[in-house]
C-alpha cells in the first residue's frame, strides 16, 4: 500500500549532503516527494511510496557517512500524484 510521510529531521543534517543523498536514495527506490533545508538547521521532507520501501530508505539514510540523525518527527499525510523526488531550495 502506498503512503506519504511528512518528516522533520534534526541533528547533523545540513552541510553534509543530506538532501542530495536523500534524492539519490529515494529515486533508486522509486519513491516520490521532496526535501529541503529549513532556517532552524532541520531538514523537511515529504516522501511517498510503498511503506516497506520508505522504511528501508530511512534506514539507508541513517547509515550514510557524515549524516547524524538525532530526531525524526514523522506524520502520515494524504498521498498526491507526482513524479520523481526533488531537492527544493
Amino acid at each position: 500500500m502506498e503512503v506519504r510521510r511528512h518528516i522533520y529531521f534534526s541533528g547533523m543534517v545540513q552541510g553534509v549532503g543530506f538532501r542530495y543523498r536523500s534524492s539519490y536514495l529515494a529515486q533508486s527506490r522509486h519513491l516520490t516527494g521532496w526535501v529541503k533545508n529549513l532556517w532552524d538547521d532541520r531538514v523537511e521532507m515529504e516522501v511517498q511510496g510503498e511503506e516497506g520501501q520508505i522504511e528501508r530508505f530511512l534506514e539507508d539514510l541513517k547509515g550514510q557517512r557524515f549524516i547524524s540523525i538525532e530526531n525524526m518527527e514523522m506524520a502520515e499525510i494524504p498521498c498526491v500524484k507526482e513524479s520523481g523526488f526533488k531537492v527544493v531550495y
